[in-house]
């Protein structure tokens, strides 16, 4: 079934990056596979016993800003994680219909910012390989905010740095918990993408409209795009 908005009452759109526009496949790769493999060649064991004792370590972080920061990783690892994020970059992929959607809304007129979690230096990887910025009014990331999405700190201080009616806002992330904290700051229309990794089936929210991909809100407005490549 189809899920309906009513872009006249909206006024801004926010959108997260990971799961929603580029395929998230390459985040878990590269911090659940990559990574644990880059780390055992350098301190030894078996690679499950390198995968375990990654994924423990993230999760003390979980939810936080610690946990987006790739300088924050590089020490706790010991290991150049932005330049890992370039040696793996050929997996950063566009999910199926974001640019149908992006379009959408510049056919409308509707600003759009790129509200994220990611680092500064993930971002320069992932719009290296992939130009969304002309995309987007404003980004907007976590570092800037001081605060994870996940965190209801980083809504509030949101309202300055981009100046916005929450009322009349629609939202669409990947991660239930950043949608709550969202709903709780009153951002009047929420959308979870449940399709995040190509490589996992769908997971659809019980608690939030649920689509597969982005696109899939916009059926109606189906118009060619082009995307440039870094590359």
């Amino acid at each position: 079934m189809t899920i309906h908005f009513p872009w006249q009452e909206i006024d801004h759109i926010f959108l997260d990056m990971d799961g929603v526009l580029l395929d998230k496949y390459f985040d878990d790769y590269f911090w659940e596979e990559f990574v644990p493999a880059q780390w055992q060649q350098k301190n030894g064991g078996t690679p499950e016993q390198a995968r375990a004792k990654l994924l423990a370590t993230y999760k003390k972080v979980e939810n936080t800003l610690a946990w987006c920061n790739l300088d924050y990783w590089s020490e706790q690892l010991r290991l150049d994680i932005p330049a890992l994020k370039c040696e793996a970059r050929e997996f950063i992929n566009l999910r199926p219909k974001a640019l149908n959607f992006l379009n959408a809304m510049r056919e409308m007129d509707k600003p759009v910012s790129l509200v994220t979690n990611a680092h500064p230096k993930t971002l320069a990887v992932k719009m290296g390989k992939i130009n969304l910025h002309p995309w987007f009014d404003r980004i907007v990331s976590a570092e800037e905010v001081g605060w994870a999405k996940e965190q209801p700190q980083f809504w509030k201080v949101l309202r300055d740095i981009l100046p916005h009616r929450p009322e009349r806002t629609f939202f669409a992330d990947d991660t239930e918990k950043v949608l709550h904290a969202a709903e709780v700051a009153g951002i009047g229309y929420l959308l979870h993408i449940a399709g995040a990794s190509s490589r996992l089936p769908p997971r659809f929210s019980p608690l939030f409209p649920s689509v597969t991909a982005l696109g899939e809100v916009v059926e109606d407005v189906e118009l060619p795009v082009e995307i440039t490549s870094a590359e």
